[in-house]
């Protein structure tokens, strides 16, 4: 359906700039003269073309629209994966080095052993 459609709206575009190219413009532009009797009289050329223009575009337009919805329908998540919520693993505390202390790992292996970071802050997990 989303293909036909498709279709359907790049036939329309090509006849709309193609309706649009024919309307005669200041400059003279690609109209198409004609009979000077009925519908391809001047007037009746140029009121027929800004009404195919009209159509044309109202019908690009909904169709774009339409275009929106069914691929926004498509594509849309139907659930959410929460596979990967719980793998990641924590990452270790790194302490703070004790205050006056040449080694900069002297807390470390204090605050390890019992569990604790070395400022006092108690880990996430175990």
């Amino acid at each position: 359906m989303f293909t036909f459609i498709l279709v359907v709206q790049a036939i329309v575009a090509a006849l709309l700039v193609t309706v649009i190219l024919m309307q005669k413009s200041e400059g003279g532009g690609l109209g198409v003269g004609g009979s000077p009797a009925g519908l391809m009289s001047a007037r009746g050329a140029a009121d027929f073309l800004t009404r195919s223009t009209s159509v044309l575009a109202v019908i690009f337009v909904s169709l774009s629209i339409v275009l929106a919805v069914i691929a926004s329908v498509q594509h849309a998540p139907s659930d959410i994966d929460t596979s990967l919520v719980n793998q990641a693993p924590a990452a270790p505390v790194a302490p703070a080095p004790a205050a006056g202390s040449a080694d900069p790992l002297a807390g470390a292996a204090g605050a390890a052993s019992n569990g604790q970071a070395a400022n006092g802050a108690v880990p996430l997990a175990n």
